[in-house]
């Protein structure tokens, strides 16, 4: 039986937003493993990662098509504003990395109806095969934390 955090990966197009202004790197390995899975996937990133070659948009509104669903994993000072920026640009599933929400941008994605997954590391999902992180969802399957 799959866990929500398990279908959030069954789009077909996501925008993974990181913010590289700061000492933060661009989340490459979500980014990176959404396209293996041969999924559309934008890059956003107001400080203009380099993903080799791939085009890195500024803002939300620059992507040439909206996506289905969208991964922040951004300084937690900015969560909040990226919730607001996910839901006006009619974005409605959200994941926001572990240790990276807060209680304004988690109660913002509930009254803007996102359907959102957090708490959690985005890629201990959408990576596939043996990995450390898959270990780690390992764990929590057994842990009931899944």
């Amino acid at each position: 039986m799959s866990s929500t955090r398990e279908e959030f990966w069954g789009f077909g197009s996501y925008v993974v937003i990181g913010d590289t202004r700061g000492k933060r790197a661009f989340p490459k390995l979500t980014y990176q493993n959404l396209k293996k899975l041969g999924k559309t996937v934008y890059a956003v990133d107001p400080g203009h990662a380099d993903l080799g070659g791939d085009t890195v948009y500024a803002d939300i509104a620059a992507l040439p098509a909206l996506p289905e669903a969208a991964v922040l994993e951004v300084p937690k000072d900015q969560t909040a504003a990226w919730v607001q920026k996910v839901a006006d640009a009619g974005i409605t599933n959200l994941w926001i990395h572990q240790q990276t929400d807060t209680p304004e941008a988690l109660r913002l994605a509930q009254e803007r109806g996102l359907r959102t997954e957090h708490g959690t590391c985005a890629v201990m999902y959408v990576r596939q095969g043996f990995s450390g992180h898959s270990f780690h969802r390992w764990i929590m399957k057994l842990s009931k934390q899944f």
